[in-house]
């Protein structure tokens, strides 16, 4: 039982190859099992974390696979974006996210190394919490965006608002960047040697 947390964890991991996979294919109803497939992964996420805490699991192992985990499934998730339309989607606001993101576990990294305790925020999980959200809408769109019925035509209708979504972008990205400068700000001690 107490294996569980770290199992689901490598799950999540083997999940990401089969999400790309399937979301970058032509036909329909694959795309619409990859989006299955990364809503699977999210929920091992929420899993792993639940059995930990309550049952007080914690391993090294799961301190390293989780986070890991975390990174590949929401970076898969944003570079799949411009597939679904690159001017709405840039590449160059899915680079800034992933850079904010790199350079935050690289703090970590840092931290560890100095042994010393990085200061959490809240405005961590807020981000989270808000990419999630926002990947969840966009590929889910992109998945039904050729469905033929009134869900595709809807999927279709709401990716071609292209002022609404691009803003949406723009906040997720602006959000994620303003999250990083608080934690950079917050840990700044970590920059002295």
């Amino acid at each position: 039982m107490k294996h569980i947390p770290n199992i689901l964890s490598a799950l999540r991991i083997l999940m990401v190859p089969a999400f790309l996979y399937f979301y970058w294919q032509d036909d329909i109803s694959l795309i619409v099992l990859g989006f299955i497939i990364f809503l699977m992964a999210t929920v091992t996420d929420f899993l792993d974390g639940y059995i930990a805490r309550k049952y007080n699991y914690q391993s090294a192992l799961g301190a390293f696979l989780d986070p890991l985990a975390d990174k590949f499934l929401t970076f898969s998730a944003f570079i799949s974006l411009p597939l679904i339309n690159n001017e709405l989607f840039p590449w160059w606001a899915i680079c800034i996210i992933l850079f904010r993101d790199i350079f935050i576990t690289l703090l970590r990294v840092w931290a560890k190394y100095k042994n010393a305790t990085m200061k959490t925020r809240i405005i961590g999980k807020v981000k989270t919490v808000v990419q999630f959200v926002f990947l969840y809408f966009v590929l889910f769109l992109g998945a039904f965006k050729g469905y033929p019925s009134w869900l595709g035509v809807l999927a279709k209708d709401i990716l071609s608002n292209t002022e609404i979504i691009f803003s949406l972008t723009v906040f997720v990205v602006a959000f994620t960047v303003y999250s990083g400068i608080e934690y950079t700000i917050k840990n700044s001690r970590l920059f002295s040697f």
